[in-house]
């Protein structure tokens, strides 16, 4: 069966490219991974999960419609649906996390003290406003709380959006073997696409991740969750605009 091999490759190369091509398969990771100073294992084990969500639900889609008999082209309707959707989630979880970010940089704006030494040298102290003056209270219990909440609830909302978001070239893929050939040969393509878009989401994320370690301190430290929430919200409108 020569036409096994071709159609195998053919899964892991459009697995490969497709997730290359799309920055929204591991910008999110890497630039939330930073702000939120994942270790890079944690943020491996939330690319994994996210990605079989997200090619786990495309499979259940394609594998429904062909035990059902639906047509192609109703399918991808299915597929452009759930694209959009994913691209609006993103949209707004980058919104609200950018919102969130520029507030938590504001609360952190640097101040200064300036103490004079016994023998007449200026010593000038600086701190973040809301590091070194915060006192224990309720009020600051319930800041950690929701910043802990926060923090728990951002891989769900990975998830959730990466669920939702289609791996449109897998449903075409399917049909053909399906149509010609047995399901063998549609098992084969679906683990050769799923297989190269996990490895490929954890190899770009990876490289993201580890590349940004190499930036120099530049003093925006403060500006991480503004700039990944820019980073999510950038990702979500190339979604929309098809890119």
């Amino acid at each position: 069966m020569t036409e096994l091999p071709i159609l195998f490759a053919t899964a892991v190369s459009i697995g490969f490219m497709h997730t290359l091509l799309g920055p929204d398969h591991y910008v999110p990771f890497a630039a939330l991974a930073k702000a939120r100073q994942w270790s890079l294992q944690k943020m491996l084990v939330i690319t994994v999960l996210c990605g079989l969500g997200h090619v786990g639900s495309s499979i259940l889609l394609g594998g429904l419609g062909l035990a059902l008999g639906v047509l192609v082209v109703r399918l991808e309707t299915i597929e452009a649906a759930r694209g959009d959707l994913a691209g609006w989630l993103m949209i707004a979880f980058g919104a609200v996390y950018l919102t969130w970010g520029l507030v938590q940089a504001v609360r952190r704006v640097p101040s200064a003290h300036v103490h004079r030494l016994p023998d007449g040298t200026m010593l000038v102290h600086r701190h973040a406003d809301d590091a070194d003056e915060v006192h224990p209270g309720p009020a600051a219990d319930e800041e950690h709380e929701a910043q802990a909440h926060q923090a728990s609830a951002t891989p769900w909302v990975l998830f959730l959006i990466f669920v939702f978001g289609p791996c449109e070239p897998l449903i075409p893929l399917l049909m053909y073997p399906a149509a010609t050939l047995d399901s063998q040969a549609v098992l084969l393509v679906t683990l050769g696409f799923a297989a190269a878009t996990l490895i490929t989401m954890v190899c770009c994320v990876s490289v993201v991740f580890l590349a940004a370690g190499l930036l120099p301190k530049t003093g925006v430290e403060r500006f991480a969750h503004a700039l990944a929430g820019a980073a999510v919200l950038a990702c979500g409108v190339l979604i929309q605009v098809g890119l």
